[in-house]
């Protein structure tokens, strides 16, 4: 029962503190279940992450409900995505009642885009940390390439490009295995 309120807590916390949706709550994530708790690994987490890329729903959601279930089955899993989409609920309820009076308010503007800034150096700081654990060799580099230039030049979905990484690494381990 005691991992069930820390998992509870914990991710009830990570959707308490983070603003700016799924990516933005990836640092949060590898900070409370990789570094504090070590309930998963890295490489756990980068798959966890990769894994809820490709499902449909948010990653960082995605991400609770398999970590949840990891640490105790079904129960765990209900019970880390309940409380990831608690906080949201609840702050979504509140802003949306009082926030109609003040939407036109400059200074809340300025916050709004304040947030924003920091959302994206949250974002960026977390796709270093990894690349640092994914890209080991010259294949990697090359997937790497290859992915953002579908991404950035051809704006191909982010769903195909994860299938396309994973066929590719997968192809190309097996050859240079032979």
């Amino acid at each position: 029962m005691q991992i069930l309120r820390t998992l509870f807590l914990t991710f009830f916390k990570v959707g308490l503190f983070t603003f700016g949706g799924g990516y933005a709550m990836l640092p949060l994530l590898k900070d409370e279940i990789v570094d504090k708790h070590g309930w998963v690994s890295d490489k756990e987490l980068m798959d966890y992450f990769s894994i809820g890329q490709s499902t449909p729903g948010i990653i960082a959601i995605n991400v609770s409900t398999f970590v949840g279930y990891k640490l105790r089955g079904i129960i765990g899993a209900v019970t880390a995505t309940a409380a990831m989409v608690l906080p949201s609920l609840i702050i979504i309820t509140l802003v949306a009642t009082i926030l109609k009076q003040y939407m036109h308010n400059e200074y809340l503007g300025y916050a709004f885009a304040g947030i924003r800034i920091g959302v994206t150096a949250l974002i960026l700081n977390t796709v270093l940390g990894m690349w640092k654990n994914a890209v080991e060799d010259r294949i990697g580099i090359a997937i790497f390439a290859a992915a953002m230039g579908l991404l950035i030049i051809f704006n191909v979905s982010a769903v195909l490009i994860v299938f396309l990484a994973a066929v590719s690494g997968f192809s190309i381990c097996k050859w240079v295995k032979k």
